[in-house]
């Protein structure tokens, strides 16, 4: 079964929008656990729109299963990761500016430099995942720097899949099998929803995980949380 880590940056971002603690994000975090799904992530910013460092250190000991943190790693974010020391680091070339992750790495013009930090979480025990569009030279430039997995980019599958175009899954399932060949995991997200999970997860070999955050809690309001994670976990059977 491919396991479902929840994003829960959206529950801080409805938090810090009224100050407080409400939705308070470490209760949740809890809930989805308990709920079913077998991890949670979160990515931080510099400018702490949503979660704050100071929620990825609270987390750590409320997440039970699979502890997620990804990001850009600028010193601040390699710094926490090294002193949490959470199941899985996830690489993401975001900018400052970003509203939401836009790009995979260039894992061949970054190789060197991508190695030295992985070589760095690997050697403090944390699982290392990089964020990568879905294109063969990048996956075996992937497989170049020692990383533990890789995680596809998955807005452009999603994009095509709502207008009906279910061949733009295609490179995914490529790209997947070779990873599994180099000896890489794999891991998806970005996009991800109840209305194409179960079709990529089908189409797409060797996924070990996703990591959908937006979806999930929009879908949520709707429905509730519980019966959404749920939902999820039957779909990626």
């Amino acid at each position: 079964m491919t396991k479902l880590s929840v994003n829960i940056n959206k529950i801080a971002t409805l938090r810090n929008a009224r100050g407080g603690n409400v939705p308070n994000v470490l209760q949740v975090a809890k809930d989805v656990q308990a709920f079913g799904a077998q991890g949670v992530t979160i990515h931080p910013r510099p400018d702490e729109r949503h979660i704050r460092y100071q929620d990825a250190y609270d987390l750590k000991s409320i997440v039970t299963t699979e502890y997620n943190i990804e990001g850009n790693p600028i010193k601040k974010f390699m710094d926490m990761v090294l002193q949490i020391k959470p199941t899985q680091v996830t690489l993401v070339p975001d900018s400052v500016d970003a509203i939401t992750s836009n790009a995979g790495w260039d894992t061949v013009k970054h190789k060197d430099y991508l190695a030295e930090l992985i070589s760095e979480f690997k050697s403090n025990g944390i699982r290392t995942s990089i964020f990568v569009d879905p294109t063969i030279d990048m996956i075996e430039g992937a497989a170049k720097t020692g990383t533990d997995r890789i995680e596809l980019y998955t807005e452009a599958f999603a994009e095509a899949y709502e207008k009906g175009d279910k061949t733009a899954v295609k490179p995914y399932a490529d790209c997947a099998s070779l990873a599994h060949k180099l000896g890489l995991g794999v891991n998806a997200g970005h996009d991800l929803s109840l209305e194409n999970i179960k079709f990529f997860k089908e189409q797409v070999p060797y996924l070990q995980e996703v990591s959908i955050g937006h979806a999930l809690i929009c879908e949520a309001i709707y429905q509730g949380l519980e019966p959404v994670v749920k939902q999820y976990l039957e779909k990626l059977k």
